[in-house]
């Protein structure tokens, strides 16, 4: 069979690979927001979309008292795995205020307008929450409409990392099935397969993109079909490649000695030998997604307001670059920099400790 490193070989290499280390540290820190975004973050409401427009724009550790006053409509009780996928409503609506005092069965405040000029307000007790005045800090900053910037990058995590999965899930099933195919039994199979993968190819990424985003409509699920239809083409020529030189190895032929079907060939004998390259382009494909989303969504015709992604925080705040709060629009940059940064090292490094011919 094809010779390949044993398991601890392989994690002997990539233990010494310093870069994809950290890159795997990072990608497993990324998961673990994924998974426990609204839980951590500080604002957990739906999207983290909790407005406050009187303290928007504001700078890094920006700190505040804020007056918890009860919305109209009663906010209904919400399960522990509820608020872990989509986040709890607030029952409370959000006042920044200067000082407070209680009067009586009231509560004498200063709402803050705007520096230097606050409004003389009066709440019931009955109005406001069993904790009416509590004080939160921003540590990234606020954006434009005072929502927390921390709380919208821990969830916008979310739309980076699905697009990311989706995106080479439907990337390595068409590349594999083709490539496979054109490899395998070459011919005109190979021929019109090739013919399909030049004509892709030809077209620029963000153009397809474009084209099938604009064909499937906007949204949060269409830019991840989007994503994956147009990157197909690198793990299908990858695996008819190798394939094209597995084929004739001596296990191939003397599975079809043995009268072995062509899929079980395919699927157990010469893909196994394979996942290698593979693994280390579905790693570069994943940062690829992650900078095309983001792309989109910077455009506009990715993922929509309120739901948070970084492209389309980027484009929000984008102007304030120039600014005295350029946080706003560096934040999501620097999330979507580290995140890509860390894909690539791990791809890499997956490609080190797969090569055979490299020294231990």
């Amino acid at each position: 069979m094809n010779s390949t490193p044993t398991q601890s070989l392989f994690w002997k290499r990539l233990k010494r690979n310093k870069g994809a280390l950290a890159g795997i540290v990072v990608i497993v820190l990324s998961f673990l927001l994924f998974v426990f975004a609204y839980v951590i973050a500080p604002d957990n409401t739906p999207f983290a979309n909790t407005i406050v427009p009187e303290i928007g724009s504001k700078k890094p550790g920006f700190s505040t008292q804020l007056l918890q006053v009860k919305k109209e409509r009663s906010i209904g009780e919400t399960s522990f795995f509820s608020t872990l996928i989509n986040g709890k409503e607030s029952p409370y609506n959000l006042v920044p205020i200067v000082k407070h005092e209680q009067v009586s069965d009231s509560i004498i405040v200063h709402k803050f307008v705007d520096e230097g000029i606050t409004e003389r307000q009066s709440y019931h007790l009955s109005k406001l929450a069993d904790e009416p005045v509590i004080e939160r800090t921003y540590h990234v900053g606020t954006d434009k409409f005072g929502r927390d910037i921390l709380s919208r990058l821990i969830v916008g995590v979310r739309v980076s990392l699905s697009v990311g999965f989706i995106a080479v899930l439907i990337s390595l099933t068409i590349g594999i099935l083709l490539g496979s195919l054109a490899g395998y039994f070459r011919g005109w199979i190979d021929d019109v397969i090739m013919w399909l993968i030049n004509v892709i190819w030809s077209i620029p990424t963000l153009l397809l993109v474009f084209a099938i985003t604009l064909a499937l409509g906007k949204g949060f699920w269409q830019v991840f079909i989007a994503v994956g239809l147009t990157m197909w083409v690198n793990v299908a020529r990858l695996v008819r490649g190798q394939v094209l030189a597995v084929r004739e190895l001596e296990y191939v032929e003397a599975a079809k000695a043995l009268g072995f079907s062509h899929n079980r060939i395919m699927f157990l004998h010469i893909l196994p030998n394979i996942l290698g390259p593979v693994m280390v382009i579905a790693a570069s494909n994943f940062a690829s997604a992650i900078v095309i989303e983001a792309g989109l969504s910077f455009l506009g015709v990715g993922v929509q307001p309120p739901q948070p992604s970084w492209g389309l925080m980027i484009k929000e705040n984008y102007n304030f670059i120039i600014t005295n709060n350029p946080m706003l629009a560096l934040a999501p940059g620097i999330a979507i920099m580290l995140l890509v940064l860390a894909f690539n090292l791990l791809g890499n490094g997956l490609r080190d400790a797969l090569n055979v011919k490299a020294k231990l």
